[in-house]
């Protein structure tokens, strides 16, 4: 049955994109959700290893700021199924993890809730840790950590409704006992899920937990 859905969902998305031409996310071209020349453009922005406040994570880092074409790549990869650009994307958290140098045991990418997740069909973050997990052959785990209960989307939330709407949001595996870990996330703003997720991790055991993320807001 869920084989079924898949293909009719599929199907349907084709179908719109027949209707309605999709459109590049960043200059607005039709026929691409992404075309080749902001690629082109996207991979021209320097990937700097941005460190920023950490909570309970032993360092948080993001490879550029959330503007530009960077912002608009990452809106059209999580919004609106650009999902071919998440080679790219995680090229560029490949490049800061070189420069950051960290020890690390396993990459989790951080989870979206069950229903989340089915209704944008991926978790973006977990197509980002694919080709990391791939470049530095680490392994990636993504039933290491969990999302306990649904959460508002962090985006339209102050920072303290975004603390509050992620609290005690996580559980972890006792997998990642001794461990030292690798959270990445497409976007961090205040860093309340990272945290969150960190917080987790650590109650079950993880060594050492680092943070790092596309862009930061």
């Amino acid at each position: 049955m869920a084989g079924l859905a898949r293909i009719a969902t599929e199907a349907q998305a084709w179908l719109l994109d027949l209707a309605f031409p999709p459109t590049c996310g960043n200059c607005g071209r039709v026929d691409f959700r992404f075309c080749h020349d902001c690629l082109g453009e996207l991979g021209r922005v320097p990937v700097t290893a941005t460190r920023r406040e950490a909570g309970a994570l032993d360092e948080l880092c993001a490879t550029g700021a959330h503007s530009g074409v960077l912002r608009a790549a990452l809106q059209s990869f999580k919004y609106e199924g650009a999902t071919l650009l998440a080679e790219t994307l995680a090229a560029r958290l490949t490049a800061a993890l070189r420069q950051r140098g960290w020890r690390l045991d396993v990459i989790v990418p951080v989870p979206l809730f069950a229903d989340r997740e089915e209704e944008r069909g991926y978790n973006q973050s977990a197509l980002l840790s694919a080709p990391v997990a791939g470049a530095t052959r680490l392994p990636c785990h993504a039933d290491h950590i969990w999302r306990t209960r649904s959460t508002s989307q962090q985006a339209m939330l102050s920072e303290l409704e975004r603390r509050e709407n992620v609290k005690d949001a996580f559980e972890a595996s006792e997998d990642v006992k001794g461990l030292s870990v690798l959270l990445i996330d497409d976007v961090v703003t205040t860093g309340s899920t990272l945290a969150e997720c960190a917080s987790a991790l650590r109650a079950m055991g993880a060594s050492k937990v680092y943070g790092m993320a596309v862009s930061h807001a």
